[in-house]
């Protein structure tokens, strides 16, 4: 035996080492056996030895003793596996702080897993008060920290959130080390304000962040559009000392790619020449991030520009990139040169998967190229390739634009037999092509097959209220709205759209204005250029142009610009029919869009 251990039990056994308020080992008990069986492990003889003793009373002078740490955790591991022994929370923390303090580390790390991964009902406030009952600010801090990483690794995300402010309270100092997976865990859970907070305490707190930390907080900032900030993190990055690598650099291209708006691949491409600039070589992700927001900013010929610059770099392309290269040259009617990029990626070794021939279907279906389409979609059945649903609902979409409704059904029940099951988009497929064929009773019976399984969506309601409206018929697309609520959809800019743009097909303009009103006032949505396009059609077309006047000087006092649509409608609807807007300085842009 440890000649440590059995002279701390002796203490233990000592009136000197007896705790004010608990009674002393009884007279002439054998503390070495204790200790022996402790250390052996003999728990049934540590029972029989230690049955008149109350637990937790030995439990706190064993870890108040100058015993080895160890065999405190021994002992409580045995009280709560085989005893089923509650031991509170202060005293538990105090097993803690004695480990600690013996440099235990991987032993708390193991001991507040487990802690953390039963789950028990314990307040983060009671637990942060527990290990403030340590004056060692130091130990205190270890233990927090290991907490915060015990939760965050255990996807406690939130109970972790809380500790990490609590220990801030309290002024524990915690590491990256535990930052780090609580910030990624925030992160997978969407709660990206709490990623940047987590980030923003770090720095008050003099807590130093790593490049991991540093890159987890830019994906959130990107995640949220807040694309300055996340350059701010860059230099923050450089203050700090640490290099921003590849992935920090990638994440802000992939930022401002998905940002949207006028002027984002030129703030990528920035971005990939600051990064060369700082001699960080762009690798195959970078260029699948920018050949994939090139195409989607309609800008094939840059698309086109960065794989030809990744070639002559020797960065093998790989599915994700030819699949994104053929996704686009489909996307823009470039149909031929679609199937060379194919021929390509298959010489080059690379397989095509379902992503690729699923572009190359719609591409096909879009392009007018139904029995190519087919085609292709026998092809891959052919080779063994498992199909899904997006598969079959591309061309059962297809079949219902062609008027094909039929084969759009056949379709569907060989989807069922194949085991597939059809989802919301393959029934809004069938009803949108029943409602563009007029058969608006067979698409609202397949309308209700689809609520009753509880797979309608607002697409769905949209395109049956669109039906509605086409016949002439938007009360009961009115009435669909109401349905939309109770089933507790949210309502879209389109949703009224729809229903506005019907009630002005019918001539009914107070029925369209109220429906303006219940979107603003009930919906808190503002109108939008494509809410005014409709109703400036709907007053035009009236014969009340000094009404759809006023509307176009409302719209742009909102300051919102006119698009394509808003000038064909004045050109065509005011200006054709000899009124001209009155709008200063507006006039010559009507006349350069005409």
């Amino acid at each position: 035996m440890n000649p440590k251990s059995l002279s701390g039990l002796r203490r233990l056994c000592s009136s000197s080492a007896t705790i004010a308020g608990s009674p002393p080992c009884p007279h002439g008990y054998d503390v070495a056996a204790i200790a022996d069986l402790i250390e052996k492990q003999h728990w049934s003889k540590l029972g029989f030895h230690v049955k008149d003793i109350n637990p937790n009373q030995l439990f706190q002078q064993l870890i108040s003793s100058e015993l080895d740490p160890d065999l405190s955790l021994r002992y409580y591991t045995w009280l709560v596996k085989n005893r089923n022994i509650s031991v509170s929370l202060e005293l538990t923390f105090k097993l803690l702080h004695s480990l600690a303090n013996a440099k235990r580390y991987s032993k708390i790390r193991s001991f507040l897993d487990g802690f953390v991964k039963k789950g028990l009902d314990h307040p983060v406030h009671s637990i942060l008060h527990a290990i403030s009952m340590c004056d060692n600010v130091c130990v205190n801090s270890i233990i927090a920290d290991m907490l915060v990483l015990a939760y965050a690794n255990n996807s406690r995300f939130e109970l972790g959130f809380e500790a990490f402010k609590r220990a801030g309270y309290y002024g524990y100092k915690l590491s990256a080390l535990s930052c780090k997976p609580l910030m990624i865990a925030l992160l997978k859970e969407n709660r990206f304000a709490d990623v940047e907070y987590v980030y923003k305490e770090m720095i008050r707190r003099k807590i130093q962040p790593n490049v991991f930390t540093f890159n987890v907080v830019i994906n959130a900032l990107c995640k949220t559009g807040k694309m300055n900030k996340a350059k701010d993190v860059i230099e923050d990055m450089k203050v700090y000392g640490t290099s921003p690598n590849v992935v920090s650099y990638n994440t802000i291209i992939d930022g401002y790619c998905k940002l949207g708006g006028i002027g984002k691949m030129y703030k990528a491409d920035a971005v990939l020449k600051e990064m060369v600039e700082n001699k960080v070589s762009p690798n195959l992700t970078t260029f699948n991030i920018l050949i994939d927001g090139f195409w989607k900013d309609e800008n094939l010929p840059g698309s086109m520009k960065v794989f030809k610059e990744m070639l002559d770099q020797d960065v093998i392309p790989n599915v994700i990139t030819y699949n994104s290269l053929i996704n686009g040259l489909c996307s823009g009617g470039k149909i031929s040169e679609a199937i060379c990029m194919h021929d390509k990626m298959v010489t080059a070794g690379v397989l095509p998967n379902l992503i690729t021939y699923n572009s190359l279907i719609n591409g096909f279906c879009k392009n007018e190229m139904l029995k190519e389409g087919l085609d292709m979609f026998d092809s891959v059945k052919g080779q063994g390739i498992v199909l899904t649903a997006k598969t079959y609902n591309i061309l059962i979409d297809a079949y219902c634009k062609s008027g094909k409704i039929e084969d759009g059904f056949a379709l569907k029940e060989e989807m069922e037999r194949e085991g597939i099951i059809p989802n919301a988009e393959t029934y809004n497929c069938l009803i949108g092509g029943l409602c563009r064929n007029d058969n608006i009773e067979a698409a609202k019976k397949l309308f209700d097959q689809l609520t009753s399984k509880g797979l309608a969506d607002l697409v769905t309601y949209h395109i049956l209220m669109d039906g509605y409206c086409s016949k002439g018929e938007s009360r009961k697309a009115a009435m669909l709205l109401k349905e939309m609520l109770k089933m507790g959809l949210k309502p879209r800019h389109l949703t009224y759209n729809i229903l506005m743009k019907g009630y002005c097909r019918e001539g009914n303009l107070k029925a369209a204005t109220n429906m303006r009103t219940h979107m603003e006032k009930e919906r808190q949505l503002r109108m939008n250029v494509a809410s005014y396009n409709v109703l400036l059609q709907g007053y035009s077309q009236k014969g009340k142009l000094e009404d759809a006047n006023r509307l176009l000087n409302e719209m742009l006092e909102n300051g919102l610009i006119p698009n394509r649509i808003t000038y064909e409608i004045i050109r065509l609807e005011m200006i054709d029919k000899g009124f001209v807007p009155d709008i200063e300085g507006h006039l010559f842009n009507v006349s350069t869009k005409s």
